[in-house]
């Protein structure tokens, strides 16, 4: 999921992908191509962004994993200290994010080699110098195992609470559940865990990620006293608003 704060990395590429097509249907998509190849060779990242997802899902060329890995590879190289604000901002931080999935799984065709350690830290520039929410969540999930970076429920808490702050609905169920059932260094806190559970169905409702998402809020729910359920559905009703995304 992509952070929702002033434009995403995916509508600022159809920004410019429209922009090349310039009145609207009169370029092919061969045309297209070069334009954006040009466009990544002289250095712009949203051509770069393009050009990743393109071959990443086989959009208009045939898939490709290797050129798309360069592609993000390139943009993560060349813009790691953009300033963090910003559409090109938001850019970079996806593509350490895309790059740092890639060091995950590995890519053996194009001689790159799983590395858990590499993709944890593009992660965590992407997470810490760039404050992007989906980055943050994953650091969250990765304080959540021995196999990630150490199980540590309250360094967990506090990157899934900097994401779901953010507007990132998964972000805000995995801090609800954290917070209703408390863990060791975190106090159960029923009220405001319904709460962030409830935010994150609101939110995710028509996302892949609302079927466990409802799953945790159901089990809360028939956990939670009534007057717990009542006052978590007010302040998720009076609250929401301000975590929908900036």
């Amino acid at each position: 999921m992509l952070p929702v704060h002033a434009q995403t990395a995916a509508d600022a590429a159809l920004n410019m992908a429209n922009m090349l097509d310039g009145a609207g249907g009169g370029v092919s998509g061969d045309d297209l191509l070069a334009a954006l190849e040009d466009a990544a060779e002289a250095g712009q990242p949203m051509a770069m962004w393009q050009l990743g997802t393109m071959y990443e899902n086989g959009e208009g060329v045939d898939r490709d994993p290797a050129k798309a890995f360069g592609y993000f590879a390139q943009i993560a190289n060349q813009h790691a200290d953009a300033v963090p604000k910003g559409v090109e901002a938001d850019i970079v931080a996806q593509s350490f994010v895309k790059v740092g999935d890639y060091y995950r799984e590995g890519l053996p065709d194009a001689g790159i080699p799983a590395d858990a350690e590499r993709s944890h830290a593009l992660l965590l520039h992407a997470a810490t110098y760039f404050g992007d929410a989906d980055a943050q969540y994953r650091v969250g999930l990765l304080y959540m195992s021995d196999d990630g970076l150490g199980a540590n429920p309250l360094q967990s808490a506090r990157w899934f609470s900097l994401a779901a702050r953010k507007g990132h609905c998964p972000a805000q169920a995995q801090l609800g559940e954290l917070l209703f059932h408390g863990v060791e260094g975190i106090e159960a806190q029923p009220v405001e865990g319904l709460m962030w559970l409830e935010i994150a169905h609101q939110r995710c409702a028509t996302t892949a990620d609302a079927g466990w998402i409802d799953d945790m809020l159901n089990k809360a729910v028939a956990a939670a006293a009534p007057e717990q359920q009542l006052e978590a559905t007010k302040l998720a009703d009076t609250i929401a608003p301000q975590f929908a995304g900036f």
